[in-house]
């Protein structure tokens, strides 16, 4: 059974088909909580029932399929999973292949005749792109005990809907308390969703880490004036404060010796018009880092240098924290058992950190947890132009059910 395969043609129509579910004007956009959401919910369930398994939902709309037999009902289960929510204009493979995977590795493990010493689930966690709700790996993290359910059913969209409204609307406001489902492993396949992988030519990445991300809102206040007549040595200027601060960050990461990533991926002004200083910049810091001391030094050295410029310049700042998670380091044993698999396929490997946060990091709080990559071309993801070779998407999905058979075996 060792190197049995997963149905290919099975496996990529799936993801095919799920791809093509929330397009419209040839964007593929499916919001959680939104009638594309629900329309690819659907299709998942009807998959999951199909092949034979318990499907469960909980209060903040996670979706399970379980497979189990008597006899091991009340074991702990392995668990693999992932998302299938995207984010605006999206590719079709970022979590939906996880999700897919999962599925076709316990229809295998079925087909093949295999019985497992405990169940194996597979989960669709809710909100992990945190586009329209904040925050991002929501669901994952709600199941880990990390978020409130009421908290996070409350939240407010970018559109001023809210959560637990919209997963009633659309039908899937399970009544199943969060955690229900606490798993003696779980392991998450992935597209890498960056260049490393393809750049080394290698065709499995057994990730051993993942960064920790730092979300803030900043906001600089300063004097809307005549962009003619102010002298430059006069000015509360809130756009050139957010500029200098963009320049800054991205400096720092440059010169550290430890890994950091930086972005300012929103901004905005006010008046915002071409000839008035701005009296307002709003705009989000995104940090990142494997190390946690690192990662705290760049929240501290920004906070400095806000400090400095509201002194220089007479402006006001404030600071909003919108999410905040460690770095994680993924259980050994099973990032070995990662490894092990590509080399008895032939398979190319490493050990790698995702620099992508991802339902893993949540679950990894309460059970044992790895992951598995496989190249995306170009590293190129949240994008249309996201793309894996199907060998790639197939070799990754053998990796899982081998993984996955020792597990559970």
């Amino acid at each position: 059974m060792s190197l049995a395969s997963i149905d290919r043609e099975r496996m990529l129509g799936r993801i095919r088909e799920l791809g093509e579910v929330g397009r419209e004007d040839g964007r593929l956009t499916r919001l959680a909580g939104s009638d594309a959401d629900r329309a690819g919910r659907d299709l998942l369930v009807s998959w999951l029932e199909g092949a034979g398994l318990e499907v469960r939902i909980d209060r903040i709309g996670n979706i399970f399929g379980i497979w189990t037999e008597e006899p091991i009902a009340d074991e702990a289960p392995v668990l693999l999973g992932s998302h299938i929510d995207t984010v605006i204009n999206a590719g079709i493979y970022d979590g939906c292949y996880g999700v897919i995977a999962g599925l076709e590795v316990i229809e295998t493990l079925k087909r093949n005749g295999f019985a497992p010493s405990r169940p194996i689930a597979v989960a669709a966690f809710t909100n992990e792109e945190g586009v329209r709700y904040a925050p991002d790996m929501m669901g994952s993290l709600v199941h880990a005990g990390g978020l409130s359910v009421e908290a996070a059913l409350a939240s407010v969209g970018t559109d001023g809907s809210v959560l637990g409204d919209e997963l009633s609307r659309i039908g899937y406001a399970g009544d199943i308390e969060p955690g229900f489902l606490r798993p003696k492993a779980y392991v998450e396949l992935h597209i890498e969703q960056g260049p490393v992988l393809e750049r080394e030519g290698l065709r499995i990445g057994a990730v051993e880490t993942l960064q920790g991300i730092s979300w803030q809102r900043v906001t600089i206040s300063g004097v809307a004036n005549h962009a003619g007549t102010t002298p430059m040595s006069m000015r509360s200027d809130a756009g050139q404060a957010a500029a200098e601060v963009m320049v800054f960050l991205r400096q720092r990461a440059m010169a550290s010796d430890i890994p950091v990533v930086a972005t300012i991926g929103c901004m905005a002004f006010e008046p915002n018009a071409i000839n008035v200083i701005p009296s307002l910049a709003s705009f989000t810091v995104d940090l990142r880092s494997p190390d946690e001391q690192r990662l705290r030094e760049e929240e501290a050295a920004l906070s400095t240098f806000l400090d400095a410029l509201a002194l220089r310049d007479g402006l006001g700042v404030s600071v909003e924290r919108l999410a905040r998670f460690q770095p994680v380091t993924f259980d050994p044993a099973i990032v070995a058992l990662i490894e092990q698999a590509a080399g008895r396929r032939g398979l190319s490997s490493r050990r790698m950190t995702s620099g992508a946060g991802h339902d893993a990091q949540m679950i990894a709080r309460i059970a044992p947890s790895a992951m598995i990559f496989v190249p995306s071309r170009d590293g190129i993801s949240h994008n249309p132009r996201e793309h894996t070779d199907a060998d790639d998407l197939v070799a990754g999905a053998d990796i899982l059910l081998d993984v996955v058979r020792d597990l559970s075996a």
